[in-house]
């Protein structure tokens, strides 16, 4: 794998090809994940070389997985490029299980709000990359970035990105603040962005940022064929893990082992580094809860792809055909 870092556009600011997606951390997905857990495992990427850690406002329901990143760093604040979002928060609702739900608000006053306690959560005076999480339907978002232009003006952020969004979002986000990076989700069986959102970004020198690599842990090549998840574990509700498309997936994750088994490398090193070397991808989020997964995850760095393992990965792609949509059902 590539290791020179990565620009974030124009902006002072470049990422290596691996960063840690801190959303797991919060433990509002996945069973038994302590604040002291959460800790260890961003240090234990910083110990690995992966200084790209890549948070939000939203990532539990007191900013869990940003205290973590604060008491991880220890004060040392610039070993780490921090990336946050705003414009999505929790707000109770005693009408489901959990009694919570996840409000988009894309309003100036609300960006600012929350930016400013991430800040003081993260026990900073600066973002690298503050991205707006995801548009929202009830404000132009020519207001939202307005605002975000403000706070990058202001020193708040060194550069500014947009996650979930479409081109014609992105076009007229662009036309009012600078945008340095988009963050996406991308894989090797989810490959959406390929059609418009990637071109686009290219063709503006728009860093493209991508989670789910191995689309929660489906494509780590683990998961055995009977696993059932539990109501905590948000993965029961994804088309991604049931029934015919699960197995489905996971005949294509066995189509993976004799390309891993020939590099001697396991099959998610081999997933990583075969998204992070695709054309137009500045950066590669993956998930972990514990020091061992961040170091599992952390050795495909030194996973080098050849043209016989690239020829391959391409067949099985497409012998695959299109997936089911990633989202939640």
């Amino acid at each position: 794998m590539d290791l020179a870092p990565r620009p974030l556009g124009n902006a002072p600011v470049s990422v290596g090809p691996l960063g840690l997606g801190c959303w797991p951390l919060a433990g509002m997905t996945r069973e038994g994940v302590t604040p002291e857990a959460a800790v260890a495992t961003v240090r234990a990427a910083l110990d690995a070389g992966i200084a790209h850690l890549d948070t939000a406002y939203c990532y539990g329901e007191q900013g869990e997985s940003e205290r973590a990143i604060r008491t991880a760093l220890g004060g040392d604040r610039d070993r780490a490029i921090i990336a946050g979002k705003c414009g999505i928060h929790w707000e109770p609702d005693h009408t489901r299980t959990p009694a919570r739900r996840q409000v988009v608000d894309g309003r100036p006053e609300r960006i600012r709000a929350e930016v400013a306690q991430s800040l003081t959560r993260l026990g900073t005076d600066r973002l690298d990359l503050l991205y707006l999480h995801a548009p929202d339907p009830a404000v132009p978002i020519e207001e939202s970035a307005g605002e975000l232009k403000r706070l990058l003006d202001a020193g708040w952020t060194r550069a500014i990105g947009l996650s979930n969004a479409s081109v014609p979002l992105l076009t007229r986000f662009a036309a009012e603040c600078p945008l340095h990076a988009c963050q996406m989700h991308f894989n090797m069986l989810q490959r959406e962005i390929e059609a418009e959102v990637l071109p686009w970004c290219r063709e503006r020198g728009v860093a493209m940022i991508v989670y789910w690599p191995l689309m929660k842990g489906l494509l780590a090549g683990t998961m055995p064929r009977d696993r059932v998840f539990p109501a905590s574990d948000s993965r029961h509700k994804y088309p991604m893990f049931q029934g015919r498309e699960f197995t489905r997936n996971l005949d294509f994750v066995d189509a993976l082992r004799p390309s891993a088994a020939r590099l001697g490398c396991p099959v998610p090193d081999l997933v990583l580094a075969w998204t992070a070397e695709q054309p137009g991808i500045s950066g590669v989020l993956f998930g972990a809860t514990s020091p061992e997964q961040v170091r599992e995850n952390a050795r495909a760095l030194t996973c080098d792809l050849d043209d016989e393992a690239r020829a391959s990965i391409r067949a099985a792609i497409a012998a695959r055909g299109p997936a089911a949509s990633g989202r939640a059902v």
